[in-house]
């Protein structure tokens, strides 16, 4: 291996390949994301570039910016050259990207199908690493009234009150709602319990005249509709 001496830095790469350089000359779109990120640290450490820290980093997440996303200061800093001061800078940049993102979905007011709940919902899922479940509120023209955490739980599940459910929707005077929870494991099948509870649900609201129009189940940037499978 080189020594630290002889070492070629990021300064010694012809101009167009820097980072900052390459950004200001060609645009945001021409970098990668390990030289995006790297422009974030602004340095490496004794072996590594920014450039190569940064895909050291992206390497040992698969190349996924949703697992970046769901990183800790702690778990970040475990990386050789990205201290705690590294590690909050990219994690409050990822913020405003998901910020941005979000921003588009505070302005849907009308629920038309189950894209239109993925995009109102997501930014409340968005990196979780344990379940929530949520439920959406609608007026009788599917305008969105509210949204509402139920309940919150481990890696593996969370417990949805019926009681609490169709409580909240009757005090904000909801004329139908849609059910929402996330699996942190990726994994997109509903399982029998939620099969299970979404067809309690749905019961409870017929005889309550509070319809249950879907079940949404988010897993990263995927979702299963029960409407749109026919479950309900």
């Amino acid at each position: 291996m080189e020594s630290y001496s002889h070492k070629i830095t990021i300064k010694s790469w012809a101009e167009e390949d820097r980072p900052r350089e390459k950004l200001a000359a060609l645009g945001r779109r021409s970098l990668s994301d390990a030289e995006l990120i790297a422009i974030l640290i602004g340095s490496g450490n004794r072996e590594e570039t920014a450039v190569e820290l940064s895909k050291r980093i992206l390497h040992s997440l698969d190349n996924d910016l949703e697992k970046l996303g769901r990183l800790s200061v702690n778990d970040l800093s475990k990386f050789k050259g990205i201290g705690e001061a590294k590690a909050i800078t990219i994690i409050a940049a990822l913020e405003l990207g998901r910020r941005r993102r979000d921003s588009e979905s505070q302005k849907l007011t009308r629920i038309t199908g189950s894209r239109d709940i993925f995009t109102l919902m997501r930014r409340y899922y968005a990196d979780l690493n344990h379940e929530e479940f949520w439920i959406i509120l609608l007026s009788r023209s599917n305008n969105v009234l509210s949204q509402h955490l139920i309940s919150k739980g481990g890696q593996s599940g969370t417990i949805a009150d019926p009681k609490i459910i169709f409580q909240t929707a009757l005090e904000n005077h909801a004329s139908s709602l849609i059910l929402s929870h996330n699996h942190p494991s990726g994994n997109l099948k509903p399982s029998q319990a939620d099969i299970n509870l979404t067809r309690k649900l749905c019961g409870a609201g017929n005889l309550l005249d509070l319809p249950v129009l879907d079940h949404i189940i988010f897993a990263n940037e995927a979702f299963y509709s029960f409407a749109d499978e026919g479950m309900i």
